[in-house]
């Protein structure tokens, strides 16, 4: 055992802490702030280390906070994107049922659009109404197309009418109207009669047995999509206002089906 105790006594060298700490309070004493580099070794081996701590902190922080920024911006368009994605994979698994639908959707407005006179066609609507009216006996009064007004994809053109007959027979004219082949469209309808005036006027003591019917038929036109400029300075074919010349485009119209 004494062998041993000697032993440990020459290998562990004794330590002085005291020392090694008045060695270490000696560096720190008197140091000149103006000029560090003349410091000793241990004093600036802390500044250094404690340089690098607040730099290295000072940088990951910044790139925590923009990587954090990232991450919240992502996630908040999660749920946008994942609703996306499933209207997309609805969309692709009734892909095909989609494009049947298409293809109905676009027939059923090329129907439409046929429907719709060109301009070509648009004196034979007018034949057509007047051949409506005086299938059924009725007498033009006033007869006049006005302005087209073109609209974003369809052009318009009102035509004021008046139209004298039965009760019966205007009825008939009106559902004839709405058989023709084109779209017509019947506004601002006004029926006068013996003992009726429009509204404003007073009414005539001695008026005819027969009903008046004033009218605004309103006939649609598609437009080609470089059309539309176009068509605003397109003007209406002439016709007049009076009843002569309403009469004249009856007597036409008669004269057509009389050849047939």
């Amino acid at each position: 055992m004494a062998i041993f105790a000697s032993l440990r006594a020459k290998s562990l060298p004794s330590v002085d802490l005291d020392q090694i700490l008045d060695s270490v309070a000696v560096q720190f004493q008197g140091l000149n702030l103006r000029e560090p580099g003349q410091w000793p070794l241990l004093p600036r081996a802390m500044v250094w280390a404690l340089t690098l701590v607040l730099v290295t902190g000072a940088g990951w922080a910044v790139v925590i906070s923009e990587a954090s920024a990232r991450l919240e911006v992502q996630r908040a368009r999660e749920p946008v994107l994942r609703d996306q994605f499933r209207t997309k994979l609805n969309q692709a698994t009734n892909l095909e049922e989609l494009r049947k639908q298409k293809l109905q959707v676009q027939e059923y407005v090329n129907q439409l659009e046929k429907q719709l006179p060109g301009k070509a066609d648009l004196d034979g609507v007018l034949s057509d109404i007047n051949q409506s009216g005086m299938g059924r006996g009725l007498l033009f009064d006033s007869f006049k197309p006005g302005p087209m007004v073109v609209r974003e994809h369809y052009a318009e053109w009102p035509i004021a009418l008046k139209v004298t007959g039965r009760y019966q027979d205007i009825g008939s004219f009106l559902a004839d109207i709405a058989k023709l082949p084109r779209i017509v469209t019947l506004h601002d309808m006004v029926l006068t009669g013996p003992g009726m005036s429009p509204p404003g006027q007073t009414a005539t003591p001695h008026a005819a047995p027969a009903l008046m019917l004033e009218a605004t038929a309103r006939t649609y036109r598609y437009l080609a999509p470089g059309e539309t400029a176009a068509a605003k300075t397109d003007a209406p074919p002439p016709s007049a206002s009076n009843a002569p010349v309403s009469r004249a485009v009856a007597s036409k119209a008669a004269a057509k089906g009389e050849k047939k």
